[in-house]
């Protein structure tokens, strides 16, 4: 292809909105154009990456047995009210009406038509397992659309669902697509972990999440150098403490810390490491009607080391908390603490709470803790003696490096990531829900056994720019890239010799299967090297009156700092070869 057929729009500064690496660099490279919050046009150049992504997905998906199909981004509203999303999923669920009245939903995810096909479809042993995939428009209406395609509103995904008769079949059947996720982020040349992950809205029994490796990445991946254990901060545990607790060595004390309202002001003001120090969180448990009014409402109070953080989703496997709970109202921890947040506590509460005290925090002795009065902290406070035992103890922390791996094989570390693929069993979480069953060898019915298998196309780009980027642009790997070589003819438009030669390489790469373009626009070579490197094409070749009169023509590696001359007669199978490596 010649660079006048396709458009090259590029900027020499990024937008003011434009937040990490990969975004800027979209921006000015022209692969998108902002058309609203989270929205976005994919120019002609990223519209090339996306569908080098999506060849590569559906080459292993169709290779992994999955059967490709189409289901409608508007979807109605009755199929989400049967499985019970419809109201659950909460407000990232765009709900509309048509001219009728009739509920729809722009969907998300495709859980419940993927269900509804099966179940009039599917209905023998016999025709399981089966694996169908899509690649569609999605819609999340996210609060804070930010980061480009990072976190936008519309993107794409594409999803794979499986069925299966039984779980033992469902498990294989997640198993051939972790494989067929490893061959496809291999293909893109992509750093990544395969992670252990909470299953979150969409549910089921196991997850994992594919998160590739960038110190701008939103999620953390906790991990152990020495073993295979990796894991999504949220579902990384932290084991107790091995040392039983000690007993108590100093006496309880209403100790005056003026305005020192955060763990770590108290320390520094006590002299004390922020780990003598405990966290008190306060939530609250609604009970409604069926009206919807709420009934009763239980205040819990959560407990952790003062240089610890609550894991939410943790918390909300707490029994009594699992069915959703939020954080208390300024009224309601007055009503029960009889203090403002900052210096609160577990000792001498208005009103019973329940208490639930992180596995580490269970371990403490002599430790300092609000006193449910401005200004003022126990020190040297201590279960049993000062304090009934907890009601609940529970890993409801986030782990910190450091922590021993579950495994036992050595100290976690973590490192940020972006998430880019996501795995489920879900069991029969929505065949039951949707009455989704098929007829087993002795004629009765039962559920399917699903999976279901997310990657995000178009935040794959993102995720690569900020693994693969320097200072002058976007480093594609050549199996993303919008092309694998440019050829750069200085003096396109003013040298017949020039002209022909870069025609000859071009027409010899493209008959070869190389996806080639030629720059024939007559831009300056500074110009038009700083466009290809800010695109980020993989290789490059240059030509000149001066090196076609010696013979030869320079070749240079998107991360190479020096090019290399090499013989004009040998150029394409030298291109050829530095691409297959």
């Amino acid at each position: 292809m010649k660079a006048s057929a396709t458009f090259i729009s590029t900027l020499k500064e990024a937008p003011a909105d434009a937040e990490i690496t990969s975004h800027r660099l979209m921006m000015r490279a022209g692969l998108i154009k902002r058309l609203g919050a989270g929205i976005y046009n994919y120019m002609p150049l990223g519209l090339r990456v996306i569908r080098k992504v999506e060849a590569i997905i559906r080459e292993e998906m169709n290779r992994a047995g999955a059967v490709e199909l189409l289901m409608p981004v508007v979807q109605p509203a009755e199929l989400w009210q049967e499985s019970g999303r419809f109201q659950a999923y909460g407000p990232e669920l765009l709900r509309v009406k048509d001219r009728h009245d009739r509920d729809f939903v722009i969907q998300p995810t495709s859980e419940e038509v993927i269900t509804d096909i099966a179940r009039q479809e599917l209905r023998s042993y016999k025709q399981l397992p089966r694996n169908f995939y899509h690649i569609q428009t999605k819609f999340r209406d996210e609060r804070r659309p930010r980061f480009g395609v990072m976190r936008g509103r519309e993107f794409t995904m594409k999803d794979a669902y499986s069925f299966d008769r039984d779980f033992a079949s469902g498990r294989r059947s997640y198993e051939a697509m972790i494989a067929a996720y490893r061959a496809i982020f291999d293909r893109m040349g992509l750093q990544y972990r395969a992670v252990a992950a909470d299953t979150g809205a969409i549910g089921g029994d196991v997850s994992q999440e594919f998160q590739v490796i960038a110190d701008t990445g939103e999620d953390a991946i906790v991990y152990c150098p020495h073993s295979d254990y990796a894991a999504n901060i949220e579902l990384a545990e932290a084991l107790a403490p091995t040392e039983p607790r000690a007993a108590p060595a100093q006496p309880l004390v209403k100790t005056p810390t003026p305005g020192k309202a955060t763990c770590a002001d108290v320390a520094a003001l006590l002299g004390l490491p922020l780990t003598r120090t405990v966290k008190s969180l306060v939530l609250a448990t609604d009970a409604k009607a069926e009206s919807g009014d709420i009934v009763r409402t239980k205040v819990w109070l959560l407990l952790v080391r003062g240089d610890h953080d609550l894991n939410e989703i943790k918390a909300g496997k707490v029994e009594g908390l699992k069915g959703g709970f939020r954080f208390a109202t300024a009224a309601e921890i007055d009503s029960h603490f009889g203090c403002k947040p900052g210096y609160l506590g577990p000792i001498g509460m208005q009103q019973p709470v329940t208490v639930v005290a992180d596995r580490t925090v269970a371990q403490m002795a002599d430790f300092v803790c609000g006193a449910n009065e401005a200004d003022y902290h126990y020190t040297g406070a201590n279960w049993g003696r000062d304090l009934p035992e907890p009601d609940l103890v529970a890993d409801i922390r986030n782990v910190v490096a450091g922590d021993p791996s579950p495994d036992g094989r050595g100290a976690l570390a973590i490192q940020r990531g972006i998430e880019v693929g996501h795995v489920f069993l879900l069991g029969t979480k929505y065949s039951d829900a949707m009455k989704a069953n098929f007829l087993d060898e002795t004629g009765k019915p039962q559920p399917f056994v699903m999976g279901c298998y997310g990657i995000g196309v178009t935040r794959l780009l993102g995720a690569a720019i900020e693994q693969n980027h320097d200072d002058r642009g976007i480093v594609w790997p050549v199996s993303m890239a919008p092309f694998s070589v440019v050829v750069c003819p200085i003096g396109y438009d003013r040298s017949a010799e020039v002209r022909a030669a870069a025609d000859r390489l071009h027409d010899e790469l493209a008959a070869a299967g190389i996806d080639v373009v030629l720059d024939d626009r007559g831009e300056r070579p500074g110009a038009m090297f700083a466009d290809w490197e800010l695109i980020g094409v993989p290789l490059r070749v240059v030509l000149s009156e001066r090196g076609l009169k010696a013979g030869t023509l320079e070749i240079q590696g998107r991360r190479e700092a020096q090019a290399t001359a090499v013989g004009q007669a040998d150029a394409a199978a030298l291109v050829k070869a530095r691409l297959a490596a």
